[in-house]
Order: C-alpha cells, then sequence, then structure tokens
C-alpha cells in the first residue's frame, strides 16, 4: 500500500467527522466569539473549511513562498459546507496523484526569501495539512459547547451524541 493511498483513508475517515463538526455550525451564531482576540465561529468554521484547499495547492509545490492569505467567502453555514466538500475533493484528488517518491521530496517554505520550513511532502500533509485541521476541530467543538449546540460523536462518544 503506498503512503498516498494510507492518507486518502485517514482523510475520507477524518473529513466525515469534520464535516458532522461543521453541521452544527448555527447559522445565526456566525459572528459570535468566545474572547475578543478569538475567530468568529464564521471564521473559525471557514479556516477548518478552507485549510485543505490552500494546503494542498502548496504540497504539490516544491517551493511555497508565504504571501498574503486568500480572501475567504463570508462564512455563512452553507458556505463552509461547500467550501469544505470542495476543498476536501482537492485534496484527495493531490494526495491521490502522489507516488512514495513525491511523498518523500521536500517542501520548502520561505517568507520573504528565507526558509521557514524544509520537510518531506508525507510530513507536511500529515502535520502541517491534517493535524492543523484537527486542532481547530477541536476548538470548534468547544465553540459548539460554550453556545450549548449538542457536540457530535469525534473519536467516540460526546456528552451528547452515543453513535452505536
Amino acid at each position: 500500500m503506498s503512503l498516498a493511498h494510507a492518507l486518502l483513508a485517514e482523510i475520507d475517515h477524518e473529513a466525515k467527522t469534520t464535516q458532522r463538526v461543521l453541521e452544527r455550525i448555527p447559522e445565526d451564531k456566525v459572528n459570535w466569539k468566545p474572547h475578543p482576540k478569538s475567530m468568529s465561529l464564521g471564521e473559525l468554521g471557514m479556516h477548518i473549511a478552507y485549510a485543505p484547499l490552500v494546503l494542498s495547492e502548496v504540497a504539490v509545490k516544491d517551493l511555497h513562498e508565504f504571501g498574503s492569505s486568500p480572501k475567504m467567502p463570508p462564512p455563512t453555514r452553507q458556505a463552509i459546507l461547500d467550501t469544505f466538500a470542495a476543498s476536501t475533493q482537492k485534496v484527495k484528488d493531490v494526495v491521490g496523484s502522489f507516488d512514495d517518491t513525491r511523498m518523500a521530496s521536500t517542501i520548502t517554505m520561505t517568507k520573504d526569501g528565507k526558509t521557514i520550513m524544509a520537510i518531506p511532502r508525507a510530513a507536511f500533509i500529515r502535520n502541517i495539512m491534517m493535524n492543523h485541521i484537527y486542532h481547530h476541530r477541536g476548538q470548534l467543538s468547544v465553540y459548539l459547547r460554550l453556545l450549548d449546540v449538542p457536540v457530535p460523536s469525534i473519536y467516540g462518544p460526546s456528552a451528547d451524541e452515543k453513535p452505536a
């Protein structure tokens, strides 16, 4: 089994879980923030939705120069869900195109011409792309709890949902 094939299985599994969490975003609370320094609920949801797309575009390059962040659509629940669906498909297409040699090759990321990070492509996909999304999904589940929105099962039962 190729490394890409193994990662795709995880991407598929985790995308279903992330979808369930994103579906719980209440439309009337997209501007809510738990703290003034925090992203709003909608911004966090859109960040989770958009990250796979942006990071999959980085993953195909051998050299990536960081610039300004891309402009995202206004964070409505439907925009978040649509963006996540498109992003997930894009990341699956990109990861599925890599053989093990390409996965072992290095991505170098720079800012103003200075190297910030040089990392094997597989490690970038695992650590920067996938774990980054899981981290923010965890934040989103806390936002939902603070808003008294039922939190879906993620890696087992939640206080609100007990999967069979």
